[in-house]
Protein backbone atom coordinates (compact mmCIF):
# COMPACT_ATOMS: atom_id res chain seq x y z
CA UNK A 1 0.00 0.00 0.00
CA UNK A 2 1.50 3.27 -0.78
CA UNK A 3 0.85 6.65 1.79
CA UNK A 4 -0.24 7.07 5.17
CA UNK A 5 -1.98 4.03 6.47
CA UNK A 6 -2.22 4.30 9.92
CA UNK A 7 -4.19 2.71 12.56
CA UNK A 8 -5.63 5.40 15.64
CA UNK A 9 -5.58 3.09 18.47
CA UNK A 10 -5.19 -0.58 19.55
CA UNK A 11 -8.73 -1.99 19.47
CA UNK A 12 -7.59 -5.46 19.88
CA UNK A 13 -7.85 -5.63 23.85
CA UNK A 14 -11.86 -4.21 23.30
CA UNK A 15 -12.49 -7.38 21.05
CA UNK A 16 -10.66 -10.02 23.28
CA UNK A 17 -13.35 -8.77 26.55
CA UNK A 18 -15.32 -11.43 27.64
CA UNK A 19 -19.03 -10.09 26.46
CA UNK A 20 -21.79 -11.79 27.02
CA UNK A 21 -23.48 -10.42 25.06
CA UNK A 22 -21.35 -11.12 21.98
CA UNK A 23 -19.28 -13.72 22.88
CA UNK A 24 -18.28 -14.88 19.27
CA UNK A 25 -16.32 -11.67 18.45
CA UNK A 26 -13.55 -13.09 21.52
CA UNK A 27 -13.92 -16.19 19.77
CA UNK A 28 -12.54 -14.90 16.20
CA UNK A 29 -10.26 -12.50 17.65
CA UNK A 30 -8.65 -15.14 19.15
CA UNK A 31 -8.39 -17.46 15.89
CA UNK A 32 -7.97 -14.74 13.03
CA UNK A 33 -6.17 -11.72 14.83
CA UNK A 34 -4.15 -13.82 17.34
CA UNK A 35 -3.90 -16.47 15.03
CA UNK A 36 -4.45 -19.50 17.48
CA UNK A 37 -4.98 -23.02 17.14
CA UNK A 38 -8.81 -24.31 17.62
CA UNK A 39 -7.39 -26.58 20.31
CA UNK A 40 -5.86 -23.68 22.07
CA UNK A 41 -7.70 -23.51 25.69
CA UNK A 42 -8.64 -19.99 25.10
CA UNK A 43 -9.98 -21.00 21.78
CA UNK A 44 -12.13 -24.00 23.14
CA UNK A 45 -13.01 -21.64 26.24
CA UNK A 46 -14.26 -18.66 23.93
CA UNK A 47 -15.87 -21.11 21.57
CA UNK A 48 -17.97 -23.01 24.56
CA UNK A 49 -18.97 -19.17 25.50
CA UNK A 50 -20.39 -18.53 21.86
CA UNK A 51 -22.82 -21.56 23.19
CA UNK A 52 -23.86 -20.81 26.34
CA UNK A 53 -24.74 -17.32 25.76
CA UNK A 54 -25.31 -14.38 23.61
CA UNK A 55 -27.68 -14.41 20.22
CA UNK A 56 -26.33 -18.24 19.12
CA UNK A 57 -28.33 -19.99 21.68
CA UNK A 58 -31.46 -17.49 21.21
CA UNK A 59 -31.19 -18.36 17.19
CA UNK A 60 -31.22 -22.63 18.00
CA UNK A 61 -33.80 -21.82 20.14
CA UNK A 62 -36.11 -21.04 17.31
CA UNK A 63 -35.17 -24.09 15.15
CA UNK A 64 -38.18 -25.73 14.66
CA UNK A 65 -37.88 -29.91 15.11
CA UNK A 66 -37.47 -30.56 11.75
CA UNK A 67 -34.17 -28.67 11.37
CA UNK A 68 -35.68 -25.15 9.55
CA UNK A 69 -36.76 -22.07 10.63
CA UNK A 70 -40.90 -20.69 9.89
CA UNK A 71 -41.11 -22.43 7.03
CA UNK A 72 -40.22 -26.02 6.01
CA UNK A 73 -40.26 -25.66 2.21
CA UNK A 74 -39.28 -22.65 1.51
CA UNK A 75 -35.77 -22.21 3.21
CA UNK A 76 -35.02 -18.84 1.71
CA UNK A 77 -37.95 -17.12 3.51
CA UNK A 78 -38.93 -15.17 5.64
CA UNK A 79 -35.95 -13.00 4.67
CA UNK A 80 -33.82 -12.98 7.83
CA UNK A 81 -35.76 -15.11 9.95
CA UNK A 82 -35.86 -18.22 7.63
CA UNK A 83 -33.46 -21.13 7.47
CA UNK A 84 -31.15 -20.14 4.76
CA UNK A 85 -30.03 -16.36 7.25
CA UNK A 86 -29.96 -18.51 10.11
CA UNK A 87 -27.38 -20.67 8.74
CA UNK A 88 -25.71 -17.62 7.30
CA UNK A 89 -25.67 -15.71 10.51
CA UNK A 90 -24.99 -18.76 13.15
CA UNK A 91 -21.68 -19.15 11.34
CA UNK A 92 -20.87 -15.97 11.43
CA UNK A 93 -21.72 -15.12 14.92
CA UNK A 94 -19.06 -18.41 15.83
CA UNK A 95 -21.69 -21.41 16.85
CA UNK A 96 -20.13 -24.61 16.38
CA UNK A 97 -19.72 -25.72 13.60
CA UNK A 98 -20.48 -29.24 14.59
CA UNK A 99 -23.69 -28.05 16.30
CA UNK A 100 -26.21 -31.09 15.11
CA UNK A 101 -28.69 -28.64 14.98
CA UNK A 102 -26.96 -26.72 12.43
CA UNK A 103 -26.39 -29.81 10.72
CA UNK A 104 -29.58 -30.42 10.08
CA UNK A 105 -30.72 -26.94 8.84
CA UNK A 106 -27.53 -27.37 6.12
CA UNK A 107 -29.82 -30.57 4.87
CA UNK A 108 -32.69 -28.60 4.87
CA UNK A 109 -31.23 -25.93 2.65
CA UNK A 110 -29.91 -28.96 0.54
CA UNK A 111 -33.83 -30.40 0.46
CA UNK A 112 -35.12 -26.71 -0.44
CA UNK A 113 -32.94 -24.99 -2.17
CA UNK A 114 -30.34 -27.01 -3.76
CA UNK A 115 -31.08 -27.32 -7.54
CA UNK A 116 -30.75 -30.44 -10.08
CA UNK A 117 -28.23 -28.34 -12.06
CA UNK A 118 -26.06 -27.81 -9.13
CA UNK A 119 -27.27 -24.24 -7.84
CA UNK A 120 -28.46 -22.50 -4.85
CA UNK A 121 -31.53 -21.16 -5.90
CA UNK A 122 -33.87 -18.75 -3.65
CA UNK A 123 -36.98 -20.32 -4.74
CA UNK A 124 -35.63 -23.89 -5.04
CA UNK A 125 -36.12 -23.63 -9.11
CA UNK A 126 -33.30 -22.93 -11.41
CA UNK A 127 -34.74 -19.95 -12.36
CA UNK A 128 -34.33 -18.46 -9.24
CA UNK A 129 -30.33 -18.80 -8.75
CA UNK A 130 -28.34 -16.00 -7.99
CA UNK A 131 -24.88 -15.53 -7.45
CA UNK A 132 -25.11 -13.77 -4.21
CA UNK A 133 -27.09 -16.92 -2.44
CA UNK A 134 -25.48 -20.03 -4.63
CA UNK A 135 -21.83 -17.92 -3.14
CA UNK A 136 -23.55 -17.71 -0.09
CA UNK A 137 -24.40 -21.05 0.27
CA UNK A 138 -20.89 -22.91 -0.89
CA UNK A 139 -18.87 -20.68 1.68
CA UNK A 140 -21.34 -21.68 4.55
CA UNK A 141 -21.45 -25.97 3.25
CA UNK A 142 -17.70 -25.67 3.12
CA UNK A 143 -17.12 -23.83 6.67
CA UNK A 144 -19.54 -27.00 7.61
CA UNK A 145 -17.68 -29.07 6.66
CA UNK A 146 -19.18 -30.51 3.16
CA UNK A 147 -16.23 -29.84 0.89
CA UNK A 148 -15.90 -33.22 -1.14
CA UNK A 149 -19.70 -33.84 -0.84
CA UNK A 150 -21.05 -34.21 -4.75
CA UNK A 151 -23.37 -32.18 -4.22
CA UNK A 152 -21.21 -29.02 -3.10
CA UNK A 153 -18.35 -29.98 -6.13
CA UNK A 154 -21.17 -29.76 -8.49
CA UNK A 155 -22.09 -26.73 -6.81
CA UNK A 156 -18.50 -25.16 -7.63
CA UNK A 157 -18.56 -26.13 -10.65
CA UNK A 158 -21.52 -25.13 -12.03
CA UNK A 159 -20.86 -21.68 -10.27
CA UNK A 160 -17.58 -21.10 -11.71
CA UNK A 161 -19.28 -22.36 -15.50
CA UNK A 162 -22.19 -19.77 -14.83
CA UNK A 163 -19.14 -17.13 -14.40
CA UNK A 164 -17.12 -17.64 -17.46
CA UNK A 165 -20.03 -18.90 -19.47
CA UNK A 166 -18.24 -22.18 -20.56
CA UNK A 167 -20.39 -25.10 -20.47
CA UNK A 168 -23.50 -22.98 -18.72
CA UNK A 169 -26.48 -22.64 -20.14
CA UNK A 170 -29.17 -22.39 -17.66
CA UNK A 171 -30.09 -18.83 -17.54
CA UNK A 172 -33.46 -17.43 -16.79
CA UNK A 173 -35.10 -13.83 -16.94
CA UNK A 174 -36.15 -14.39 -13.84
CA UNK A 175 -32.92 -14.51 -12.01
CA UNK A 176 -29.18 -14.78 -13.12
CA UNK A 177 -29.46 -13.87 -17.00
CA UNK A 178 -26.28 -14.26 -18.18
CA UNK A 179 -22.24 -15.23 -17.85
CA UNK A 180 -20.08 -12.00 -15.90
CA UNK A 181 -22.63 -11.78 -13.35
CA UNK A 182 -25.32 -10.31 -15.77
CA UNK A 183 -28.95 -10.28 -13.07
CA UNK A 184 -32.03 -9.39 -13.09
CA UNK A 185 -31.95 -7.73 -9.75
CA UNK A 186 -29.60 -4.96 -10.87
CA UNK A 187 -31.79 -4.42 -13.90
CA UNK A 188 -30.02 -6.84 -16.61
CA UNK A 189 -26.47 -5.53 -15.41
CA UNK A 190 -23.32 -6.90 -14.13
CA UNK A 191 -24.01 -6.98 -10.30
CA UNK A 192 -20.84 -6.57 -8.04
CA UNK A 193 -22.79 -7.88 -5.29
CA UNK A 194 -23.18 -11.36 -6.92
CA UNK A 195 -18.92 -11.32 -8.38
CA UNK A 196 -17.92 -10.59 -4.67
CA UNK A 197 -20.26 -13.57 -3.31
CA UNK A 198 -19.09 -15.94 -5.99
CA UNK A 199 -15.43 -15.25 -5.79
CA UNK A 200 -15.81 -15.87 -1.71
CA UNK A 201 -16.75 -18.78 -2.22
CA UNK A 202 -14.62 -20.23 -4.88
CA UNK A 203 -11.66 -18.79 -2.64
CA UNK A 204 -12.84 -21.72 -0.49
CA UNK A 205 -11.56 -24.39 -3.17
CA UNK A 206 -8.14 -25.42 -2.06
CA UNK A 207 -5.54 -25.22 -4.57
CA UNK A 208 -4.69 -28.46 -4.87
CA UNK A 209 -8.73 -29.04 -5.74
CA UNK A 210 -9.08 -26.43 -7.78
CA UNK A 211 -10.07 -27.42 -12.15
CA UNK A 212 -9.10 -24.58 -14.88
CA UNK A 213 -12.86 -23.44 -14.91
CA UNK A 214 -12.32 -22.78 -11.17
CA UNK A 215 -9.43 -20.52 -11.66
CA UNK A 216 -10.81 -18.97 -15.18
CA UNK A 217 -13.54 -18.29 -12.65
CA UNK A 218 -11.76 -16.41 -10.22
CA UNK A 219 -9.56 -14.79 -12.49
CA UNK A 220 -13.37 -13.41 -13.85
CA UNK A 221 -14.27 -12.33 -10.43
CA UNK A 222 -10.75 -10.16 -9.91
CA UNK A 223 -10.74 -8.95 -13.27
CA UNK A 224 -14.34 -7.23 -13.27
CA UNK A 225 -13.91 -6.08 -9.60
CA UNK A 226 -10.88 -4.72 -9.99
CA UNK A 227 -11.98 -3.43 -13.01
CA UNK A 228 -13.68 0.00 -11.30
CA UNK A 229 -12.71 1.95 -8.58
CA UNK A 230 -13.05 -0.11 -5.22
CA UNK A 231 -13.44 2.62 -2.73
CA UNK A 232 -15.98 4.42 -5.28
CA UNK A 233 -18.10 0.88 -6.13
CA UNK A 234 -18.89 2.08 -9.58
CA UNK A 235 -20.34 -0.95 -10.84
CA UNK A 236 -22.95 -1.20 -13.05
CA UNK A 237 -25.98 0.11 -11.76
CA UNK A 238 -29.38 1.54 -12.85
CA UNK A 239 -29.96 4.82 -11.22
CA UNK A 240 -27.34 5.06 -8.64
CA UNK A 241 -24.61 3.23 -6.59
CA UNK A 242 -26.02 2.20 -3.18
CA UNK A 243 -25.33 3.65 -0.03
CA UNK A 244 -24.92 0.51 1.13
CA UNK A 245 -21.29 -0.22 0.12
CA UNK A 246 -20.33 2.71 2.41
CA UNK A 247 -22.23 1.31 5.75
CA UNK A 248 -20.22 -1.39 7.67
CA UNK A 249 -22.36 -3.91 9.36
CA UNK A 250 -22.94 -7.51 10.70
CA UNK A 251 -23.68 -10.08 10.19
CA UNK A 252 -23.88 -10.31 6.40
CA UNK A 253 -26.53 -11.45 4.17
CA UNK A 254 -26.13 -10.33 0.57
CA UNK A 255 -26.51 -6.53 0.87
CA UNK A 256 -22.79 -5.99 -0.05
CA UNK A 257 -20.03 -3.38 1.51
CA UNK A 258 -16.56 -1.83 0.59
CA UNK A 259 -15.01 -3.76 3.03
CA UNK A 260 -16.41 -7.25 2.26
CA UNK A 261 -14.91 -6.68 -1.29
CA UNK A 262 -11.81 -6.23 -0.25
CA UNK A 263 -11.82 -9.38 2.32
CA UNK A 264 -13.54 -10.97 -1.12
CA UNK A 265 -10.13 -9.65 -2.94
CA UNK A 266 -7.53 -10.77 -0.70
CA UNK A 267 -9.06 -13.90 -0.40
CA UNK A 268 -8.17 -14.23 -3.99
CA UNK A 269 -4.48 -13.38 -3.01
CA UNK A 270 -4.98 -9.58 -4.41
CA UNK A 271 -3.18 -7.36 -1.34
CA UNK A 272 -0.70 -5.40 -2.21
CA UNK A 273 -2.35 -3.31 -5.31
CA UNK A 274 -2.35 0.15 -5.63
CA UNK A 275 -5.85 -0.49 -6.80
CA UNK A 276 -7.05 -0.97 -3.58
CA UNK A 277 -5.88 1.72 -2.12
CA UNK A 278 -8.72 4.00 -2.31
CA UNK A 279 -10.66 1.62 -0.42
CA UNK A 280 -8.40 0.73 2.63
CA UNK A 281 -8.33 4.69 2.93
CA UNK A 282 -11.73 4.76 2.86
CA UNK A 283 -12.04 2.04 5.72
CA UNK A 284 -9.62 3.73 7.87
CA UNK A 285 -11.57 6.71 7.34
CA UNK A 286 -14.22 5.32 9.28
CA UNK A 287 -12.52 4.12 12.43
CA UNK A 288 -12.87 6.44 15.80
CA UNK A 289 -10.01 7.73 18.36
CA UNK A 290 -10.39 4.49 19.90
CA UNK A 291 -9.47 2.22 16.83
CA UNK A 292 -13.30 1.34 16.59
CA UNK A 293 -15.79 0.94 13.76
CA UNK A 294 -19.64 1.91 13.95
CA UNK A 295 -22.29 -0.14 12.93
CA UNK A 296 -23.13 1.26 9.80
CA UNK A 297 -26.14 -0.94 9.01
CA UNK A 298 -28.02 -3.97 10.82
CA UNK A 299 -30.58 -6.37 10.65
CA UNK A 300 -32.15 -5.43 13.97
CA UNK A 301 -35.70 -5.92 14.41
CA UNK A 302 -35.79 -8.44 11.85
CA UNK A 303 -33.61 -11.55 13.31
CA UNK A 304 -34.65 -13.62 15.87
CA UNK A 305 -32.50 -11.74 18.06
CA UNK A 306 -30.71 -7.64 17.71
CA UNK A 307 -27.06 -7.60 17.32
CA UNK A 308 -25.16 -4.34 19.06
CA UNK A 309 -26.55 -0.71 18.30
CA UNK A 310 -26.66 0.98 14.78
CA UNK A 311 -24.56 4.11 14.90
CA UNK A 312 -22.28 2.78 18.08
CA UNK A 313 -18.92 1.34 18.14
CA UNK A 314 -18.95 -2.11 17.02
CA UNK A 315 -16.89 -4.68 17.80
CA UNK A 316 -18.74 -6.69 14.84
CA UNK A 317 -17.46 -4.36 12.45
CA UNK A 318 -14.50 -3.47 14.30
CA UNK A 319 -13.45 -7.02 14.32
CA UNK A 320 -13.92 -7.14 10.36
CA UNK A 321 -11.62 -4.26 9.82
CA UNK A 322 -8.84 -5.25 11.51
CA UNK A 323 -8.98 -8.81 9.94
CA UNK A 324 -9.40 -6.94 6.44
CA UNK A 325 -6.35 -4.29 7.67
CA UNK A 326 -4.34 -7.23 8.69
CA UNK A 327 -4.09 -9.27 5.85
CA UNK A 328 -2.70 -5.71 4.23
CA UNK A 329 -0.15 -5.13 6.77
CA UNK A 330 -1.48 -2.66 8.16
CA UNK A 331 -2.38 -4.05 11.78
CA UNK A 332 1.33 -3.78 14.05
CA UNK A 333 2.70 -7.25 14.45
CA UNK A 334 3.22 -5.91 18.44
CA UNK A 335 -0.58 -5.54 18.75
CA UNK A 336 -1.31 -8.95 17.19
CA UNK A 337 1.07 -10.96 19.50
CA UNK A 338 0.63 -8.77 22.84
CA UNK A 339 -1.29 -10.92 25.70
Amino acid sequence: MTGDHTLTANAIPWLLEPDSANPGVRYFALRDLRDLPADDPQVAEAQAAVMQSGPVPVILDAQEPGGYWVRSDRAYVPKYRGTVWQVMFLIQLGCDTQEPRLRRAAETIFDNIYTENGTFSHNGSPSGALHCIWGNMIDAMITLGYAGDERIERAIDALARSVTGDGYERYYDSGLRGPEFVCNYNGGLACAWGAIRALMALNRVTAAERTPIVDSAIEACVDFLLGYNVALADYPHVKYISSNWFKFGYPIGYITDVLLNLEALAGAGVIDDPRLDGAVRLVLSKQDDQGRWKMGYSYNGKMWIDIEQKGKPSKWVTLRALRVLKRSGIVPIEWLNSS
